[in-house]
């Protein structure tokens, strides 16, 4: 808990991050400073609700839902994901945020559309941090695991194998990466990877920053 408090005072915006030597295949990286790289995508995009700085990506964490059938979550960002057919596929980035709001999180997602996905990121759980894996087909929710955390900024890994992922994640006090849970994809046509950040308060704006995004794959 002293380490927590100490890092909330030097910290005070929630980072998912990214990690990661880039073996060959669709190797691709952003960090989010000054512009948005090609190949992304908004779903329901709010312009004033988003920047891009020096530090990375900025978005405001509105009220809204993609968990289960509400699916009205804004500025939701996409981006074509490699075919895990083709090899191995990784996906990291760092996010920092300091939610105050029930279920106010901040994902990294394998995604097909709003109702089939699989997540994992920090979110607010009954009061305490977390990191929550969760799976989404046709609406239908299943929580994978739910992980205490210690800081408001964490990297999140996913890796696809076949028909399988894989949630990690990594603190700034760890030095490997710590497993979160497995799950088989809801497949659902071509796959995407998405940043999620749902759950906010209407009334107070709270930024999360996302930096040091990359996607690798590992050819047969």
């Amino acid at each position: 808990m002293k380490r927590y408090l100490l890092f909330l005072l030097a910290c005070p915006m929630l980072v998912l991050a990214a990690d990661a030597p880039a073996p060959s295949g669709a190797d691709f990286r952003d960090e989010f400073k000054g512009k948005l790289d090609a190949g992304w995508s908004w779903v329901r995009e709010d312009p004033k609700a988003w920047r891009v700085t020096a530090e990375g990506l900025e978005v405001r964490i509105q009220p809204g839902n993609m968990w289960g059938p509400a699916n009205n979550a804004r500025n939701v960002l996409v981006r074509p994901a490699p075919d895990p057919a083709q090899g191995d596929v990784e996906v990291s980035v760092t996010v920092s945020n300091q939610p105050t709001e029930q279920y106010e999180q901040a994902d990294l997602v394998w995604y097909y559309d709003d109702s089939h996905m699989v997540k994992c990121g920090q979110e607010l759980v009954d009061g305490k941090l977390r990191i929550v894996m969760g799976r989404e087909e046709g609406d239908k929710c299943r929580t994978i695991k739910i992980v205490p955390l210690d800081f408001f900024t964490v990297s999140v890994r996913l890796i696809v194998k076949g028909n399988q992922l894989r949630g990690q994640f990594r603190t700034p006090a760890d030095k490997e990466w710590q497993e979160v849970g497995e799950c088989d994809l809801p497949a659902n046509g071509a796959p995407k990877i998405s940043l999620q950040c749902y759950q906010g308060p209407a009334k107070v704006e709270r930024w999360v920053r996302i930096s040091d995004f990359r996607v690798s794959q590992k050819k047969p």
